[in-house]
């Protein structure tokens, strides 16, 4: 079962005993959230498209979720998240992600998140579609493609299977031209496994505690 702990940016996030690792930075879990997959991720797409599709490669805590719906009230969104190992409600009603964001929805919004059914669409706001996919990458078949994939898997030392070049070239095939992936890994066998998988890659400033990150977009 996941443990409760807080980061330094005062969010909390989970422990798990099945990768020995946090799902989110311990220099802070909203911090590295909005860097890596707002900032460098949602912000990076072009301007004025009337609906943005959003694959999230480790749907976990939900936070991810949560700060996209709060940044993109007046847009199209739908977003499908893939989660192989989804926590319990109750183990997400301990997380302090809604008292930490100046948001008066965020509450709501974030237990609508966890108490969402999976497996089908759901209109988390009338702008927000929101499907929830329990199981893993690697056997994830849709005839969906997506403007922005949030690659947000545990590190690559705890599940190498998904930081390979098959993994990334069926992310690749899944990205309309000019989609971006973000990720907040940056060693170099990733990178390679990107490259070699098609994408264009850069290195960027990484959130708090991490000196870089990796974009990649399909040309």
């Amino acid at each position: 079962m996941p443990e409760h702990f807080l980061t330094a940016d005062g969010s909390s996030t989970l422990f798990t005993d099945r990768f020995g690792e946090t799902y989110h930075s311990r220099h802070g879990a909203i911090q590295e959230s909005q860097h890596v997959f707002l900032q460098m991720g949602l912000h990076a797409l072009p301007a004025g498209k009337g609906e943005t599709r959003i694959l999230e490669m480790g749907l976990g805590t939900g936070l991810n979720a949560l700060l996209t719906v709060l940044e993109t009230e007046e847009k199209e969104i739908h977003y499908t998240g893939i989660e192989a190992f989804p926590i319990t409600e109750t183990l997400a009603q301990e997380l302090n992600f809604s008292d930490q964001l100046p948001h008066f929805e965020a509450s709501a919004l974030f237990n609508a998140i966890h108490e969402s059914p999976w497996g089908i669409w759901y209109d988390l706001t009338p702008q927000f579609h929101l499907l929830k996919v329990e199981g893993k990458l690697e056997e994830f078949e849709t005839d969906d493609t997506y403007d922005l994939v949030y690659f947000d898997a545990f590190a690559p030392t705890t599940q190498p299977e998904l930081w390979t070049e098959a993994i990334f070239t069926k992310v690749y095939h899944l990205l309309n031209p000019g989609g971006v992936l973000v990720t907040y890994s940056s060693k170099g066998d990733v990178r390679r496994a990107m490259i070699a998988a098609g994408f264009e890659v850069e290195k960027l400033p990484g959130p708090p505690g991490k000196r870089e990150m990796l974009r990649g977009r399909k040309g």
